[in-house]
């Protein structure tokens, strides 16, 4: 099995930067490493092929994309989450305003958004709030679009949907199956936008009440922890919440300041300060 250094994952992230205008110089190293020597598996190149293949072909950086990015997801992922955000935060939003506005950032194929809908939707709230999700992969954006997954998924979402005590008797009850896929429906998903959007150098695009980035900035280091949740704060309104992943933490981020932590254990935070 190849190998690669320190150096050449450099030269491989300077030519996807100065090319294609994609940043992924400071993410974290060994995971970075870890999904390109997966695409050179996968795609039988060497180091020398894979800049030949970026100089040379163009739709190759969307194959890239779609390997390299995180998409391995699932409904209801971890329940007590999502009890939390339907007994505690929701409710804490809907003492302001009834309409609010949700960003789920880095959405992947889409099962946390349809997650989110479905818990809105049996909250009787779903129309009144708007949803922005964006990804970096333009491939998966158009899976989350179409609201389909495999059947073979559907037990752990619907074990995770049992353990979260959603009010319907069944996940079931919100989609349909068709050749050996789940099809949800799409009224779920009337106000929501899928959006494409590079955490990295994306410019802030509206203010929002909620903001959900989970296991996102796991793959990202120090510094550009850094950037993005600073882009977090100034896309939130005061006293706005932000979710991120369980192995995730805002302690050693220069804003951490900036917010307070609403439930570690989940880890949840409100922003205090702007």
């Amino acid at each position: 099995m190849q190998d690669i250094d320190i150096a050449d994952l450099k030269r491989i992230s300077e030519v996807i930067y100065q090319k294609y205008n994609y940043d992924f110089r400071n993410y974290a190293m060994s995971s970075f490493k870890r999904r390109v020597l997966r695409i050179m598996e996968l795609k039988k190149l060497n180091v020398e092929t894979l800049l030949k293949k970026f100089n040379d072909s163009p739709m190759f950086i969307n194959e890239f994309l779609d390997e390299l990015t995180v998409n391995v997801t699932e409904m209801f992922r971890d329940p007590s989450f999502w009890r939390v955000m339907r007994e505690e935060i929701i409710p804490a939003i809907l003492l302001n305003h009834r309409q609010f506005k949700i960003w789920h950032a880095g959405c992947s194929s889409g099962e946390e958004v349809m997650t989110m809908c479905i818990m809105l939707k049996e909250m009787g709230i779903l129309h009144d709030v708007s949803i922005i999700a964006t990804d970096l992969d333009v491939n998966i954006l158009e899976r989350a679009k179409s609201a389909t997954y495999p059947i073979k998924n559907m037990e752990l979402n619907e074990k995770n949907y049992i353990r979260f005590q959603g009010s319907a008797p069944t996940l079931k009850d919100y989609y349909k199956e068709e050749n050996g896929y789940a099809v949800f429906n799409k009224d779920l998903l009337t106000n929501v936008s899928f959006r494409k959007h590079d955490l990295v150098l994306g410019d802030i695009f509206n203010k929002f009440d909620l903001i959900l980035c989970r296991n996102v900035m796991i793959y990202f280091n120090q510094s550009l922890q850094n950037d993005v949740l600073k882009k977090f704060h100034e896309s939130l309104f005061k006293y706005g919440y932000l979710a991120i992943g369980s192995k995730e933490s805002l302690i050693w981020c220069d804003y951490a300041n900036r917010f307070i932590v609403v439930n570690n254990e989940e880890k949840i935070y409100k922003k205090i300060k702007d």
